[in-house]
């Protein structure tokens, strides 16, 4: 497949870790491989009020072909069964967007309603066949939660290794999830969880030759201290920060920039580009931010300046809005 943006900044930032001035910014719109029916979201009244209704599968699609036509993201993570559709209806067709699938779809992802799964230790699960995904995209993301349990981290380790000698034998590639452990480390700090992500992620791909290791990773923002330690230990590994939850527009902002500064050079957001009022716009302004041309907050008052001019109506007043809500982005 021919080199994409994505492709091309990665080879920079391979060439010159310490000089490329590359960031990648990344939409994982794979929800659907865990969040069922409300993964889309809500569907709101005039007020921006949720209706108790959400939007649906074609909502979802929409808005990927419209941050497609808007060219400023440089992927875009999917379903199989989504990106299937959406290359089918010709949307990545001239677009410089790298595009990748969602590889397994470990437990600690699902999130039925009703269901209790995020209760109990994720166990490794795999739905995608990598010999369906290569006619649509070369690249897709395995994910892998250590568990601080030998027989669980061991089978998982295992089950990356066979996927590792599929994807080289199909000549795919794949980013590396590590979530941190879904349940059993409640007692730690995040810099300590950070710590012992950190060391798996240095033990699992340790014995892993140079061509079939990760493209990139794909972390928890565990802190300063915890980020800059990874970076430091080996610039070779390119580290990317995933979203997490929603939470406000201040703290979409503050971890992006918090994640530039520490040596990321990779952010995958999710619900904090799906869940927000005007998805185009959250883009549009984290590449400023990107590029330094706006600081966080300057940023929320023009995101708020934007809904006004749109007559979208705010999920927050803007004084709430502004506010830092994730206790790690105090750190």
């Amino acid at each position: 497949m021919a080199k994409n943006r994505l492709d091309k900044k990665l080879d920079r930032i391979r060439k010159d870790p310490s000089g490329a001035k590359d960031f990648i910014i990344c939409d994982a719109k794979d929800g659907d491989m865990g969040g069922g029916i409300p993964m889309p979201g809500p569907v709101l009244d005039a007020k921006g009020k949720p209706t108790g209704r959400y939007k649906s599968a074609e909502d979802h699609l929409a808005q990927v072909a419209a941050l497609v036509e808007q060219d400023v993201l440089d992927m875009m993570l999917l379903s199989l069964g989504n990106l299937d559709r959406l290359v089918a209806r010709g949307v990545f067709e001239g677009s410089k967007m790298g595009t990748a699938i969602r590889a397994n779809d470990t437990t600690d992802i699902w999130g039925a309603r009703h269901s209790r799964y995020k209760e109990q230790p994720s166990v490794p699960h795999r739905t995608a066949l990598v010999e369906h995904a290569k006619s649509l995209t070369d690249l897709g993301l395995y994910s892998i939660t250590f568990m601080n349990d030998a027989e669980t981290d061991a089978l998982a380790g295992d089950l990356y290794r066979e996927f590792r000698v599929e994807a080289e034998d199909l000549g795919f590639k794949h980013f590396l999830e590590v979530f941190n452990p879904n349940v059993g480390m409640e007692k730690l700090k995040s810099e300590e969880i950070g710590q012992f992500v950190n060391d798996n992620i240095v033990r699992v791909i340790a014995a892993v030759p140079l061509h079939q290791r990760p493209q990139f990773l794909k972390i928890v923002y565990n802190g300063p201290r915890a980020l800059e330690e990874l970076v430091a230990y080996d610039p070779s590994i390119i580290v990317g920060i995933l979203g997490g939850g929603a939470g406000t527009t201040r703290d979409t902002f503050e971890l992006l920039q918090k994640s530039q500064k520490g040596g990321a050079r990779v952010v995958l957001f999710g619900r904090k580009i799906n869940l927000a009022e005007d998805p185009l716009e959250i883009v549009a302004l984290m590449r400023q931010i990107v590029e330094g041309e706006v600081k966080p907050k300057e940023a929320v008052e023009a995101y708020h300046g934007a809904l006004e001019k749109k007559k979208l109506a705010p999920k927050r007043p803007l004084k709430e809005d502004l506010e830092i809500t994730e206790a790690v982005l105090k750190l």
